[in-house]
């Protein structure tokens, strides 16, 4: 049982009821305590909060090619939605993930499910993550194109039309193609004109003309 300030609850009163449960008002919360005041006596004293039940679902994080385990806390009347994110805590790390597929069985995955029938969800990290980045030459060769990739906070902003500066290279944005698990929030795979946005998170890869002061060589 979880209590608010000001809610009114049902608790044994020292004072008046100690065998009845009467009425009262929660006046404070902190330390696994509230403390209430009965609103029969007026008698103010501590009671101890239960805490509200909750299910530990295994998740498997993929990151840069690599994976690890971890766990999360939900409500098991709780739905589980593909593409949720939430906060799992690993031995490595704490990482804010977005769920990619969720497994209710052995080899049964599904795009939703209650927490309580869930064995395993499998996530991306989304709070830091690396970003492909196609740079093509100012003379238009598409030939010279080159490849980088970048390492940036999950909601940092590629806008299509401005200009990025990573170490030595600097590119102007021509266009962003979207990862297929985000389309529906972007309604294109590929985005182009000037101003459309893409979270760094939802990115597949970027596509760039190369504004660099020093032109770049294979050589």
């Amino acid at each position: 049982m979880s209590e608010n300030v000001g809610e009114h609850v049902p608790f044994e009163c020292p004072s008046c009821s100690p065998d009845l449960e009467t009425v009262h008002e929660v006046l404070t919360t902190g330390g696994g305590n509230a403390t209430v005041k009965c609103t029969e006596c007026g008698h103010v004293h501590k009671e101890p909060l239960e805490d509200d039940a909750s299910v530990e679902v295994d998740v498997v994080v993929s990151q840069d090619g690599d994976s690890f385990t971890g766990s999360a806390e939900f409500d098991p009347e709780e739905t589980i939605y593909e593409g949720d994110e939430f906060i799992v805590e690993t031995e490595e790390t704490i990482a804010q993930v977005r769920a990619t597929s969720i497994e209710t069985g052995p080899e049964e995955r599904t795009t939703r499910a209650d927490a309580s029938d869930v064995d395993t969800v499998w996530t991306r990290e989304v709070g830091n993550v690396s970003v492909d980045v196609t740079i093509h030459p100012k003379d238009g060769d598409e030939d010279g194109s080159h490849s980088l990739t970048v390492h940036v906070p999950g909601d940092y902003e590629f806008v299509v039309g401005e200009t990025y500066e990573f170490g030595d290279e600097e590119f102007s944005v021509g266009g962003i193609h979207v990862r297929e698990s985000a389309i529906e929030d972007y309604k294109f795979p590929k985005l182009g004109d000037d101003g459309d946005l893409v979270f760094a998170k939802d990115v597949k890869r970027v596509y760039g003309d190369d504004e660099s002061s020093t032109a770049w060589s294979a050589w």
